[in-house]
């Protein structure tokens, strides 16, 4: 049984058509993601299906009591409230019968025999119980931690929050609303990866549906079965997450470019056939095939070839005008070889290529107890850090870390608070900042590029913009005028003119669509020169870090591990040094000595600093804390299993949950003691 069905939605912006012919349905706990271009029309879609916007045609048909949580891009989250109490007014009926099993407590107390009092009570409690009255609080908490909000965050206004901090918050009190369709624009975009991998998981298990736009490909493969690809006349599904769908995607390619030079040829004999016949005999009869053949070619110019298979052209010629007035002969022809197949499409997306001019020396960097951060706030400690050339090691770690920090200090903007960072020789190093800091709001785009080539020429210039996306007179407007994913194109176009053979990248693919991911993954790949990457695209750190570096802020150090980020996560332990990693084009000679002494030497403990000890106090006081309260919990259950107003199935209720919080209890002495080892030391 489908939740909602949407049936040949369209919507448009007069004169503007943002698109057209959307159909498909969404059956119960269905997992959909949404794909496209940027500018398709995939967020005013989810407007239109969550109410937000209405459609220009077609309908949207929910399914009788249907309950939907829309996530916007970003949240409009305005209340005076503190972070915890909206969390909390989702519970209000819980905690309207919390006060009143309090109430009848006390009544209990003064009247312990009275049963039907008794009764009102066991009721009351079992239905409290039913609506998850004893978890509320746990999933609170769950949600917040998951999604990375701090402890001392909860009670803060949300008018206190960035903007990120309230999307984020708008997103937990959504999932505690347990709707029964969740719609969610771009859910990752304020995540860290350690909450986009919570978030994951949360998705995999919820009962109900989720329809998703998003540009985040990793978070796609993990959570999708369905992916819908949103195109220009419409929309097309495909079992399976994003990897299946590429796959898929470029089956049907090339089917569409068959279609597309079978048509094109049809076309063009029909051409031929009106060139020979208009002045002959058959002048009529040539004379209303051009009619014919100038309204296909308006459909195809309208539509794409792949809009109008399998639909009748007398379905998407009704424009009058190229009824009454037919094009010329010549005219028709040159349209006609103008029409793009698929494959000639590709012409539209950015034309992305960075090559290093210069070879640099075999180490790039290499540092030696290092220090990060400011002075009276240090971030974290790296041990020990060597980068060969042609490595690409991708920098990660949760928000505020330390990551872009981390960043400036190789740049020299920057210095370390203990040990430096040295560089290797014959370096030119190329930097992609993730707020754009290095463009000038004031330039135009022109100027830009000037800043980077003074000796370029307008017409240059503007050809050399054209690669970029950027079109006509935008060659003359001001960075300030940009968006988010036009800045993003506007800096990796002077990027690729630095000739840099080191490239520091923080949060490249920000803003940018998947085809444009696409194509920055695939010019990094075949990179001449060595990369370190900050992102939080996790498909394409999979794809191009031969090492990963975790800032782990827990423990302000700086985790290396060899290999992928498939392969780092399914490691149970990160190894703090490692060889040389094999790097992107170039293999290196295999060591002839044995690396065991090197692993041996790494697994021996060394002695705490001062900021790994106050962090390793301050846990121990809140899991004590958290300890006190699962025994008072332990507690009230038993008292409840002796309570002799209990029927079997209440105390084999009671069971279960007392099974379930006791292994919360010996997880949570395990912390404790572990703690407890860890400042022994």
């Amino acid at each position: 049984m489908s939740l909602l069905t949407v049936n040949n939605l369209a919507k448009a912006y007069p004169p503007t058509d943002i698109f057209s012919g959307v159909s498909f349905n969404v059956p119960n706990k269905a997992r959909m993601g949404i794909v496209g271009a940027n500018g398709i029309g995939k967020t005013t879609l989810l407007r239109v299906i969550a109410g937000e916007e209405s459609a220009s045609e077609g309908e949207v048909i929910k399914a009788k009591g249907l309950t939907i949580g829309y996530l916007p891009q970003v949240a409009k989250f305005e209340s005076k409230k503190t972070l915890w109490d909206e969390c909390m007014q989702g519970f209000a009926p819980l905690l309207k019968q919390e006060a009143q099993l309090k109430k009848l407590e006390k009544q209990l107390v003064a009247n312990p025999n009275d049963e039907a009092l008794i009764n009102q009570y066991g009721a009351l409690q079992q239905d409290y119980e039913n609506k998850g009255g004893y978890t509320y609080l746990f999933r609170i908490k769950q949600a917040l931690e998951g999604l990375s909000f701090k402890e001392e965050e909860y009670q803060m206004p949300l008018s206190k929050l960035s903007g990120g901090q309230r999307t984020r918050a708008f997103l937990v009190k959504l999932l505690l609303s347990n709707p029964d369709l969740l719609i969610l624009d771009e859910p990752t975009n304020h995540l860290d990866i350690q909450a986009v991998e919570w978030l994951e998981k949360y998705l995999r298990d919820w009962e109900g549906a989720v329809l998703i736009v998003s540009h985040d490909r990793y978070f796609l493969d993990k959570v999708a079965t369905v992916i819908l690809e949103m195109r220009f006349g419409g929309i097309e599904q495909y079992r399976g997450n994003y990897s299946a769908y590429l796959l898929h995607r470029e089956q049907r390619t090339e089917d569409r470019i068959r279609f597309a030079e079978t048509e094109r040829a049809r076309m063009l004999k029909e051409i031929d056939y009106i060139r020979r016949n208009m002045a002959g005999q058959r002048t009529q009869m040539a004379q209303g095939k051009l009619s014919r053949l100038s309204r296909e070619i308006f459909a195809v110019e309208k539509f794409g070839f792949e809009g109008v298979r399998g639909k009748k052209w007398s379905d998407l010629t009704k424009d009058g005008r190229n009824i009454r007035h037919p094009m010329g002969v010549e005219e028709a022809y040159r349209r006609i070889a103008a029409l793009r197949s698929p494959s000639e499409s590709k012409e539209l997306n950015m034309k992305l290529k960075i090559r290093a001019k210069e070879r640099s020396g075999n180490i790039i960097i290499r540092a030696n107890d290092l220090t990060i951060g400011y002075p009276n706030n240090p971030l974290f400690e790296i041990e020990k850090l060597t980068l060969h050339r042609l490595e690409c090691a991708a920098l990660i770690g949760p928000n505020g870390s330390g990551k872009t920090t981390f960043l400036r200090t190789i740049l020299g903007q920057i210095k370390p608070l203990v040990g430096q960072v040295n560089l290797g020789a014959s370096l030119k190093i190329g930097y992609f900042a993730q707020a754009h800091e290095n463009l000038k709001a004031e330039h135009t785009l022109i100027q830009e590029i000037e800043s980077i080539k003074p000796g370029m020429l307008e017409k240059e210039i503007r050809s050399y913009l054209g690669r970029y996306l950027f079109r006509g007179e935008t060659h003359y407007q001001q960075v300030s005028t940009l968006s988010g994913g036009e800045r993003g194109r506007l800096a990796l176009a002077k990027l690729s003119l630095t000739d840099a053979n080191l490239l520091l990248l923080d949060e490249p693919s920000n803003h940018l669509d998947i085809a444009s991911q696409e194509i920055l993954q695939t010019v990094l790949a075949d990179f001449n020169g060595t990369i370190i990457l900050v992102s939080h695209d996790r498909y394409l750190i999979d794809a191009l870090a031969t090492q990963i570096w975790f800032i782990d802020d827990r423990e302000q150090s700086l985790e290396i591990f060899k290999g992928n980020y498939t392969e780092y996560r399914q490691k149970d332990t990160v190894v703090n040094e490692v060889p040389q990693s094999t790097p992107k084009k170039e293999a290196t000679p295999p060591s002839t000595s044995s690396t065991e002494p090197k692993v041996q030497e790494n697994q021996q403990k060394k002695p705490l600093s001062k900021f790994e000890r106050k962090r390793i106090e301050d846990r121990i006081v809140q899991v004590e804390e958290l300890i006190t309260e699962i025994e008072l919990k332990l507690n009230k259950i038993e008292k409840q299993m002796q309570s002799s107003q209990s029927t079997p199935e209440d105390i084999q209720s009671f069971g279960e949950e007392y099974a379930y919080v006791q292994k919360d209890l010996e997880d949570t002495m395990q912390e404790w003691e572990e703690l407890h080892l860890k400042q022994a030391q």
